[in-house]
């Protein structure tokens, strides 16, 4: 890694600042959580489920920007570029899942976390996965070459789903394509738990149409930077998410949205809706001039990554430590945050770990601290 100050989009760092803001809120909760900050169950969409892709299509965002620098610079060194940022965010994914490599029992005594127990894919391995892919994409193929292959990955993933799913119901969670694939290549034991069952909801088919969030951001930030600052351009990406948010409504009558198979209706229903919000955000920001409120997003636009890695590892490191017959999580929910309410405390708990998380990102932005993998 290393330390770098890069060019700034003001637009960009507070939309990417808010979905780690939103990502943190939703993922570390003190209890039950309200149900729009929950994923939706299986089909369906709230507004839970925009974090993720947010994400990726940010990601799009960026690689817009450096692509300007990737010009100048020879094939083999960009393909380094893509290749090595892509295996170092794989393998911090996966090293963040092993994190910390060892249980206590009831005896407190240490215990090994086996290798051959650890999920192998993950948020920051499709987010990996997705960038080196897409960051190919966009190197070697034109803009309307690249919206014509994010097509026929999303036709072609819409038909492996239906194809080769169970025959009774090809888009269940037990039996989906993606499922299938991923334990005839890992095993159960590398398989995310959280669902009761040996499945991934970052498993490697439902990659395929992920990669068209990150080459859907990077068109937008193509389209950003050279008709960004006129009203008819905002007004066309304004339009342009509107159109992909119809889109896959109908599509969603077919091929049902679904974040945890991340369908293609799924992926045109948030590429949309990132349109317009991000549009909604540079119509505040560089055309009405009001910017203030912006201040509070950019430390986390502007250190995604790092922030990210410490919201999930501490809350971990926190979790390992013992308060009386209970963890510092537990017992600052109990005792303090839930005399608030189940629902309401439990919002109050998210909204002050992210706050912790926020100071950390604030010191580093004070500090001029921008950690570029």
């Amino acid at each position: 890694m290393q330390l770098q100050q890069p060019q700034r989009f003001l637009a960009l760092d507070v939309f990417r600042g808010i979905t780690v803001c939103f990502m943190i809120i939703v993922n570390t909760p003190g209890g039950p959580a309200y149900s729009p900050l929950q994923h939706a169950a299986w089909h369906g969409f709230t507004p839970t489920d925009l974090v993720f892709p947010s994400f990726l299509f940010a990601v799009g965002n960026a690689m817009s920007f450096v692509m300007l620098k990737w010009q100048s610079k020879p094939q083999r060194e960009i393909l380094w570029r893509i290749f090595k940022r892509t295996a170092i965010i794989f393998l911090l994914g996966f090293l963040m899942y092993w994190f910390p490599f060892f249980k206590f029992d009831q005896h407190w005594n240490m215990i090994a976390l086996p290798i051959s127990e650890t999920r192998i894919f993950g948020v920051l391995q499709r987010i990996a996965l997705c960038y080196g892919i897409a960051a190919l994409i966009v190197y070697y193929l034109k803009p309307k070459v690249a919206l014509l292959v994010c097509v026929i990955l999303l036709l072609l993933y819409w038909f492996i789903m239906v194809t080769f799913g169970n025959a009774a119901d090809p888009l269940s969670m037990m039996g989906n394509a993606g499922q299938k694939l991923d334990l005839w290549l890992l095993g159960k034991k590398h398989l995310y738990g959280g669902e009761g069952v040996p499945f991934d909801p970052e498993g490697l088919l439902s990659t395929m149409p992920a990669i068209v969030n990150v080459v859907a951001g990077f068109v937008v930030g193509q389209y950003i930077q050279q008709k960004g600052k006129t009203y008819e351009g905002l007004s066309k990406l304004l339009l342009a998410g509107f159109g992909l948010f119809v889109i896959a409504y109908f599509w969603n009558l077919v091929f049902p949205i679904n974040k945890k198979l991340w369908t293609s209706s799924y992926v045109l229903h948030t590429v949309g809706l990132d349109c317009m919000i991000l549009s909604g955000i540079m119509y505040v920001i560089d055309f009405k001039q009001k910017a203030k409120w912006a201040n509070f997003f950019q430390p986390f636009g502007k250190n995604p990554l790092v922030i990210y890695i410490f919201s999930e590892l501490f809350i971990v490191v926190l979790f390992m430590i013992p308060v009386g017959r209970n963890n510092v999580p537990g017992w600052a929910y109990q005792k303090i945050f839930r005399n608030a309410g189940d629902l309401f405390g439990s919002l109050l708990f998210a909204l002050t770990y992210m706050m912790i998380c926020w100071s950390l990102a604030y010191w580093m932005d004070r500090k001029k601290i921008y950690v570029k993998v």
